[in-house]
């Protein structure tokens, strides 16, 4: 059934205080929402070019990605905010996105399997999309959820939890498939057919991650409808149809179109990180042609990239544990730019990397950015979103998100061929300076809720 709305004008109930291990539960499936994208961002630029897709071409067929979060995310926050049955009001999104998200992992390294029907890379977007879409309607509710269940002064520690949670999926998902090659598992294959240490790797993503999913869904209670209006007052009116996102995306808070410009900047660079990563590392640290796609050291720079991307989500699990201690000392805004500052730091370093291994360090300071990107730009943002609007404005900031990808999709891979003649590295250089003008900016963005707290 529907949320009904509330009346207005009776005062509002404190939420309840959540112990860390519920808030630990609360957040555990994104563990392994995060580790489903961990192999997406590690492999699908590697599976791709082994499907024959060019450098060149490379970041448009990532435009799948984006694009299906652009148009699921609102759609899904929309929904979930009018939904209640007896799973919840969240929960009943990311179960089903769970159960499609595996069956699209389990997809993905196959393509070859549906060869005679199109272009094999064809097949191997699609794959991507279809994916990517499951991916996102997993996700977006977590966010809202946490929103819903913690009290403003719990609010960086969930946030900063969930993101410590992301960090360990995705740094077990990064490396699985070099520790399966580790293991014996043949990494090998020819062209157009992906490796079986790649395959199994994402097989086993699709086992952890609707098991995760599942141990939120049984372990956390969402608020009744009655209990909610108590805790949130007047809800927005469950009768308004898909046309009220629009409405809802003009009348967006000030800290939300401010927080935009800051994801504007981050999210445009890390996805060249992800895009380029791999062709960065056999190009200007192993020194291979671009035209190089299929041989052993090609396969090594993707495994390299996995590690590396490893070594980012390690740490940002490390440093999300910090992030509340921080914020409490030097300010939320102050602890998000510092930690952009970082980040961009590292991307630009690659460029003067002597080795692969000096890559370790520049992915551990992109891990610090990483950590804060996924949780400060919420704990900001959820202190300004109407409580009855949680679930649609978290997903309109999905826009902040998908439309840097989308336009870094576009003109990133004719960029790194006919501007950067064909240097995959000054598009990593790019990225860090555009993630020092995310720092810049986070610097101007208002902040009411840490102004009350402050206050309180």
């Amino acid at each position: 059934m529907a949320l009904s709305s509330a009346t207005g004008g009776s005062s509002l109930k404190p939420k309840p205080r959540m112990s860390l291990a519920q808030i630990f539960y609360m957040s555990f499936g994104f563990l392994g929402i995060q580790f489903g994208f961990a192999l997406q961002n590690s492999n699908a630029s590697g599976i791709l070019r082994n499907y024959g897709a060019d450098v060149e071409s490379l970041s448009w067929f990532w435009l799948a990605a984006p694009v299906v979060g652009l148009i699921v995310q609102p759609i899904v926050g929309h929904y979930s905010d009018r939904t209640w049955n007896r799973l919840g009001r969240r929960k009943p999104y990311f179960l089903a996105g769970a159960i499609l998200s595996s069956s699209a992992l389990t997809l993905m390294p196959n393509a070859n399997i549906l060869g005679s029907l199109a272009p094999l890379v064809i097949i191997g977007a699609s794959f991507l999309m279809v994916m990517d879409a499951c991916f996102n309607l997993a996700m977006e509710p977590f966010r809202a959820l946490v929103a819903d269940n913690l009290p403003d002064e719990q609010r960086t520690a969930g946030f900063s939890i969930q993101t410590f949670l992301i960090g360990v999926g995705a740094v077990i998902g990064s490396w699985l498939p070099a520790i399966l090659a580790k293991a014996g598992v043949a990494s090998n294959a020819s062209e157009g057919v992906v490796g079986n240490n790649v395959k199994y790797a994402f097989y086993i993503g699709a086992a952890v991650f609707i098991v995760s999913i599942l141990i939120t869904v049984f372990t956390t209670k969402e608020f009744n409808p009655e209990e909610y209006r108590s805790y949130h007052g007047g809800e927005s009116n469950h009768k308004e149809g898909l046309g009220s996102i629009f409405t809802d995306l003009r009348k967006m808070p000030k800290t939300m179109r401010q927080l935009g410009l800051v994801q504007f900047f981050s999210w445009f660079a890390l996805f060249g990180m992800w895009v380029f990563t791999t062709d960065t590392i056999s190009t200007h640290i192993f020194h291979l042609p671009i035209s190089d796609r299929s041989s052993q050291l090609y396969r090594d720079a993707g495994a390299w990239t996995g590690v590396i991307f490893g070594v980012y989500n390690g740490v940002s699990a490390l440093y999300a544990l910090a992030l509340p201690k921080i914020a409490a000392t030097i300010g939320r805004k102050q602890t998000h730019a510092l930690s952009l500052l970082i980040g961009g730091i590292g991307l630009i370093s690659i460029y003067f990397a002597p080795n692969k291994e000096f890559l370790i360090f520049s992915m551990a300071c992109v891990g610090i950015a990483w950590a804060s990107i996924l949780a400060m730009p919420y704990v900001i943002l959820s202190g300004s979103i109407p409580a009855g609007k949680m679930g649609v404005y978290m997903g309109i900031f999905n826009f902040f998100i998908t439309l840097p990808q989308i336009l870094n999709g576009i003109v990133g891979g004719p960029m790194v061929k006919h501007v950067y003649n064909e240097q995959p590295v000054y598009a990593i250089v790019m990225a860090g300076v555009f993630m020092l003008c995310a720092a810049v900016s986070v610097v101007y963005v208002y902040d009411p809720a840490a102004i009350k707290i402050k206050k309180d």
